[in-house]
């Protein structure tokens, strides 16, 4: 048996303003829009993030890679000017450069060039 990801849950205080900061800010679509959920990502592409509302919460590294198609310190400059914040500026690793954002509810994720 094989297994891969496909969704990927993030706890979140607020749908709405999470639906504006994965939407506006990182360009993702909604793929679908439930009661206390909705669900993110690119159509046909790859996995899927669920946001899930509920408390309490409990913010953290949630272990989620962005892949950008530009460069990674434009996608940070880019990105910066959207007004997101990050706990990791580009940093050169032995796998390549990465930087990390954080969304409206303090969940960390990873973005690298594609």
């Amino acid at each position: 048996m094989k297994t891969w990801a496909f969704s990927v849950a993030v706890v979140v205080k607020n749908k709405e303003r999470a639906r504006r900061f994965y939407v506006e800010k990182l360009g993702m679509k909604v793929l679908d829009d439930m009661e206390h959920w909705l669900t993110v990502g690119q159509p046909r592409r790859g996995a899927r993030i669920h946001l899930c509302e509920t408390t309490p919460l409990e913010p953290g590294n949630t272990g989620i890679i962005l892949s950008v198609d530009q460069k990674i310190e434009d996608a940070y400059r880019e990105l910066k000017r959207k007004g997101v914040k990050f706990s990791v500026p580009p940093t050169e690793r032995e796998w390549g450069v990465e930087c990390r954002l954080l969304d409206p509810d303090g969940n960390e994720l990873f973005v690298m060039e594609a």
